[in-house]
């Protein structure tokens, strides 16, 4: 090498460079501050879900879900409810400036700005540290949406019948099973069809809070006095033909209730009969 000519390299292809192979580092140096993320973090990451899964599945399996009737979008008297991880939302939209008008407040604004504060809390605080008292922006923000998260619900929980509710939506599977005589060919079935199916269904087995007409003890004259005048929670007006087709139609649910006498569930004296 010649003063001010710069060094210069020469490589030579007889010599074999040196590869090592892709090993994870050595953490021993480290005891307690860092691991590898294979295994040792991963691993501790599927035992804790594992747990975290099978105890779930052993409260599902002993404490199973009700089941409620089938979707019938002809039913307006269903009380729509979320489910129990949704209610907090749902008991917000009860509040005076968070429904009505103030609708898009409470169910785009409010959930909106407490989702992305949780989001932002990773950028707001960047404290090196793992400690809870070292990193008071997130745990603060985590801390107020669980208090937030756990009174709503329990707010809506609360203000909810659930005994009722499953009396009222609960789906009869007896009276599903059992086989009921109707004769289609009755002058009074198109006037039920056309007036009282949607409610009371094809058998008139009814459906929800819309009782069954099997067990009616209602004279024919009783019936035809609901089905104009309505009862409980059904509105008056729901028949809309004439006198002659009435007197068929009561006659019709009176006869189908005597001969399928003990089929239904739910006496025809609650709401909503016809």
């Amino acid at each position: 090498m010649h003063r001010g000519k710069g060094m210069k390299f020469v490589g030579d292809s007889r010599i074999k460079a040196n590869k090592t192979q892709n090993v994870p580092k050595d953490y021993s140096e480290y005891p307690g501050r860092t691991e590898a993320f294979w295994p040792n973090f991963l691993l501790k990451e599927w035992l804790t879900g594992s747990v975290f899964l099978i105890g779930f599945l052993i409260l599902v399996a002993a404490h199973p879900s009700p089941l409620e009737q089938q979707a019938d979008p002809t039913n307006a008297s269903y009380i729509p409810l979320p489910d129990w991880y949704f209610l907090f939302i749902y008991q917000i939209l009860k509040y005076q400036f968070a429904g009505g008008e103030y609708i898009v407040i409470g169910a785009i604004v409010m959930p909106g700005l407490a989702f992305g504060a949780l989001l932002l809390a990773p950028f707001l605080d960047r404290a090196p540290g793992r400690r809870v008292s070292k990193r008071p922006i997130a745990t603060g923000l985590m801390l107020l949406g669980v208090a937030a998260t756990i009174w709503l619900t329990y707010e809506s929980v609360s203000s909810v019948d659930y005994q009722q509710r499953a009396e009222d939506y609960t789906v009869d599977v007896a009276a599903q099973e059992t086989e009921v005589e109707v004769n289609t060919d009755h002058a009074g079935y198109g006037a039920y069809e056309a007036n009282c199916m949607s409610c009371h269904g094809e058998q008139l087995q009814g459906s929800g809070n819309n009782p069954s007409l099997l067990a009616t003890e209602k004279s024919v004259e009783e019936i035809q006095d609901i089905a104009v005048n309505g009862i409980g929670s059904m509105p008056e007006g729901i028949f809309g033909g004439s006198d002659e087709e009435l007197q068929q139609l009561a006659e019709f649910v009176k006869e189908t209730a005597e001969a399928n006498s003990g089929g239904g569930s739910g006496g025809g004296s609650g709401g909503g009969s016809h």
